[in-house]
């Protein structure tokens, strides 16, 4: 941390290194000028990186600015850091090219594999609405469109897009505390089955928003899969559910 007192308030430079894509540190340097009412005004920020194109950085200050009007009227610098070390992966934008002098580290996560598709089953949801709102938040920070689908006590959750970001909701869904046990207490998913992963292919239609529905019948339910060209799909996996 360097400090650089000024006349109309403070400013701090930080530099931080995030893992980031296939294992690679990203070096971001981080500047903050700290208004003389902060916190009551949100800081003044710029970042640049070696290793990231103007247009990415431009989202990552984008980023922190709207997370910093979340924390008015409290410090928030070191929330800041933390939040950019944990969702950088999402706020790169999977278009752009990340590289440094000798490689480029976007392979991995270039759409060349094409859209993939995603069904999974909850076995149940006891903090529903937390659990919904968890999800929601996934998928947008993905970038991943579908549904979250509700009929009787069956959950199903069908997602779309780059196959990179549909692995990373699945370590998400794995590995964060998104509902409440027996006793009340926050706890990892642990019921979850991964019924099917596949590439979308031509007859697929492609979902151009992620929506939480609950439908009264098994047909209606049936009725959404066929109208996106699923309908072999809900008839492998879905029927078998229900025994």
């Amino acid at each position: 941390f360097l400090y650089f007192p000024e006349t109309h308030g403070i400013t701090f430079r930080i530099q931080i290194s995030v893992k980031e894509l296939l294992d690679t540190d990203v070096h971001l340097k981080l500047l903050f000028h700290l208004p003389v009412n902060y916190p009551s005004t949100v800081p003044d920020i710029s970042v640049s990186s070696d290793q990231l194109t103007r247009a990415q950085c431009m989202d990552v200050k984008d980023k922190l600015l709207e997370e910093a009007k979340k924390h008015l009227s409290e410090p928030m610098v070191h929330d800041l850091i933390l939040w950019i070390q944990q969702h950088l992966k999402y706020v790169i934008k999977q278009s752009a090219t990340v590289c440094n002098e000798k490689t480029t580290l976007s392979k991995g996560i270039s759409t060349e594999d094409g859209i993939w598709m995603l069904l999974l089953h909850l076995d149940h949801m006891r903090a529903k609405a937390k659990y919904v709102k968890t999800v929601e938040k996934w998928a947008s920070d993905l970038r991943l469109t579908g549904r979250l689908m509700f009929v009787g006590k069956i959950i199903l959750i069908l997602l779309q897009g780059d196959r990179s970001n549909i692995k990373e909701y699945l370590i998400l869904q794995k590995t964060c505390k998104v509902d409440v046990d027996s006793s009340g207490k926050k706890c990892k998913e642990k019921m979850i089955s991964v019924l099917c992963e596949t590439k979308v292919q031509s007859q697929h239609k492609r979902f151009q928003t992620f929506e939480v529905q609950e439908y009264s019948t098994l047909d209606e339910l049936q009725k959404e899969f066929e109208t996106a060209g699923l309908t072999t799909l809900f008839s492998e996996f879905v029927p078998p559910l229900l025994k």
